[in-house]
Order: structure tokens, then sequence, then C-alpha cells
């Protein structure tokens, strides 16, 4: 899986960076309706996080995996076949439910095939899935750089391919074993036919705690907006630092996440492990917006200097946090409900990425003083969060989460 993971990455690079460009040059799309193009289909695709939960509980997770992965290819694939506002309008939106879908039936795939070992397992795939968007990044950059439209339609047609690759490499993929406890659940649903009560699965909708932890994660999930969107548009607008630096910061976010997630891992091993790192997290929140605020206060060398400590600060706040959130996430689920509860949590960062970017641009609106109220905004999400999970990630009873162990290799 983790062979699928950097081939999907590898081609969804090829693309993302030139999705906006392909429907203006391309397709002939204005700004405003490209714009609302993205938001219609970012806003459909917050229901693939639930909707792909809810089917992993239902189906082999390998197919579903699968499945998910050949409807980005159809969708995408479509796009080629007009120019018409609305039908690219639906093809997106169409394409937005799976790809939302994918990262919580890999972390679905992760806990039950790596037990104990999850989030050192997911820590490896956050490695794969940066590696795989820097090559794909890297070729996408060249194709552009022929200046030719005719690349745009074929990194879309890259990216085609290598869902319909890693759809096949999937299938190959061993289904891993379910926490016994859903065996046991789907063996009393059997019996319902010969008279016996089915026990009702855990709902996470009703769960307030899990719906509580899941808001707050999606503040905590901001420093992704931040640096993708954010600080790219604060050096322009901001600062005297030059245009130039803003690759340069992704890189080293890139470059950091590459060589530190796997190592920070072993601090979130376990799940009270894993809510201790909420208190650093809060404050390389404090760190990073106080950077932000400096950037725009002097002139180019405080400018470059601030911003790449506050790029630092929220690279690592990103790593602590994935480290957590994969651990917290799984450990507060039922394991009769693992898919519906993680579909759930997908939410958090799908509601980030629709949300995020109106939010830190009314923040960047307000000027500089607005960013550390925006880092205390987010240290009073950590706070209620580590609070809030307290009484849970305490209980022995989540020990019913455990699947066989299985060594992780790098």
């Amino acid at each position: 899986m983790l062979i699928v993971s950097i081939i999907d990455k590898t081609g969804t690079g090829l693309w993302a960076g030139c999705t906006a460009l392909y429907f203006t040059y391309v397709s002939g799309l204005g700004l405003g309706q490209v714009g609302l193009l993205m938001t219609v289909s970012g806003g459909v695709g917050i229901a693939g996080a639930p909707l792909a939960g809810r089917l992993a509980d239902r189906f082999p997770l390998v197919r579903v995996i699968a499945a998910a992965q050949l409807m980005r290819a159809v969708a995408l694939l479509a796009l080629l076949t007009t120019d018409d506002f609305l039908l690219l309008t639906l093809y997106s939106a169409l394409g937005a439910l799976p790809d939302r879908a994918g990262s919580v039936l890999i972390k679905l795939y992760a806990a039950r095939l790596a037990g104990p070992e999850r989030v050192r397992y997911q820590a490896i795939q956050r490695t794969t899935v940066n590696i795989g968007w820097s090559i794909g990044g890297l070729g996408a950059a060249a194709a552009l750089a022929t200046g030719s439209v005719h690349a745009y339609p074929l990194l879309l047609v890259g990216n085609v391919l290598s869902y319909a690759v890693i759809a096949a490499l999937t299938l190959r993929c061993a289904e891993p074993p379910a926490p016994a406890h859903v065996a046991a659940v789907s063996a009393a649903q059997d019996g319902k036919t010969a008279g016996a009560p089915a026990p009702r699965r855990a709902n996470p909708w009703r769960d307030r705690t899990f719906l509580g932890y899941t808001a707050t994660d999606a503040a905590l999930f901001l420093d992704d907006t931040i640096l993708q969107v954010a600080v790219p548009l604060w050096i322009v607008h901001a600062t005297a630092a030059p245009v130039g630096l803003a690759p340069l910061l992704l890189v080293l976010n890139t470059v950091l996440v590459v060589l530190f997630q796997v190592p920070l891992a072993r601090f979130g091993a376990n799940t009270p492990a894993a809510r201790r790192l909420i208190v650093p997290l809060c404050g390389l929140f404090v760190v990073g917006t106080l950077a932000l605020a400096a950037s725009a206060a002097g002139g180019r060398a405080l400018a470059i200097g601030a911003l790449a400590v506050a790029v630092i600060a929220l690279t690592f706040a990103e790593i602590i946090h994935a480290t957590a959130s994969w651990e917290l996430s799984v450990a507060l689920a039922p394991a009769d409900a693992q898919g519906a509860y993680l579909g759930v949590h997908g939410l958090a960062q799908s509601t980030q990425r629709f949300a995020g970017p109106l939010l830190v641009t009314a923040v960047m609106t307000a000027g500089p003083l607005a960013w550390p109220v925006l880092g205390l905004a987010l240290v009073g999400a950590g706070a209620a969060q580590h609070r809030l999970i307290r009484d849970r990630v305490t209980k022995p009873a989540q020990a019913s989460l455990s699947v066989p162990t299985v060594t992780v290799s790098e």
C-alpha cells in the first residue's frame, strides 16, 4: 500500500498544480467560474469521507479503496469530454467525493493492518506521500515550462493513468484483518435470522465526545491552509520578502516532513502520549502566528527570517498534529464502527480545506495583529480537545481496538 500511495501522489502532483490553469486555458472558463467550480466541488467532496467510512464497515476494504480510485479516474477523464461549465462542475464534484474519501480509507487500512504500530505506519505513509507530491510537482513544472497548452491534457491523462495503476495494485493487496469485535458483531447479525437479536453498531453522529473532538481537530488542521494558501499571499501582499521565497518555503516544508515525520512518530506511539502532544502543538501555533505577524514589521531581512521561523514552526505543528490525530481518531472509535467513525473524523480535514482559505484571507485582511489572535484561538481549540478526550483515552476499553500484530518495515 505504500507503493500505491507514492504512485497516487505522484500522479496527483502532476495535476493538482495546474487544475485551475486547465480550466482557464483549455476549457476557457473565466476566473469567477473557476472559483465557483472549485468551491462547489470542494463542498460536495466533504461528504466523501463519512460515505467511505460507512462503506468500509460493510464491504471488503481493499475493494472499496480500488473502487474509489477508479471513480477518481473516470471523473477526471470526463473533464476531457466537455468545455461546458455545468458539466465540468458536475464531473469535478463527482471526483471530489472519492478524492476526499481516500485519506480515510488509507487510515483505516493502516489501523487494521498495523495494529499497535499504526502511528509509525502512518508516518511512513505520509513520508511517501510527500515524496510522491514532490516527484509529481517537478514533472508538472517541467511539462508547463514548454509553454504549450497541450501540456495540460497530458498532465490530466498522466494522473488518470496513475489511478488505473494503483487500482490494479490495490486489488493485489491482502484484505487487512478487522478487529476481533467486528467479527463478533457480524456473527451476531448473521444469527438475527435465527431469532438472535443483533447488537446495534456505535453511531458517531450520536457520540458527542467524538463530534467535539472532530470539530476541534478541524481547527487544528488549519496549519495546512496557512502554509499552502496564506504564506504565499502574505509574502506578496504584506511583507518585503521576494516573491520567489514562496516556493522555497514550500520546499522547506516538504523536506522537513520527509525528514522528521517518521522519527517524531514515536512520541505519539500510544493514546496517552498522543494526547500529550497537543500541548507542544499549541506552543508551535503561537510561535508560528507570532512570526507571521513579525514578518510584516520590518524590512527584507526581517521578513525572510520571520517567515522561515513561521514555516518551520507550522511544519512541526503539522507533523505533531498528524501523529496525534492518527492515533486519537482511531483510539476514540469503537471497534465495530471504525469506518463510520473515521469517516466522520475525515470531515475535519475536508471542512478545513473548504472553509480554511476563507478564514485565513479574512485574517490577512485584518492585518498583522490578527495572526496572534488566530494563534490564541487555535490554542483554545487544542486546550478544549485536550480536556474533552481526557476520560476516553484513559479507559481500558480501548484495548478492544487491537488487531493481530504486524511488523511494519520501512
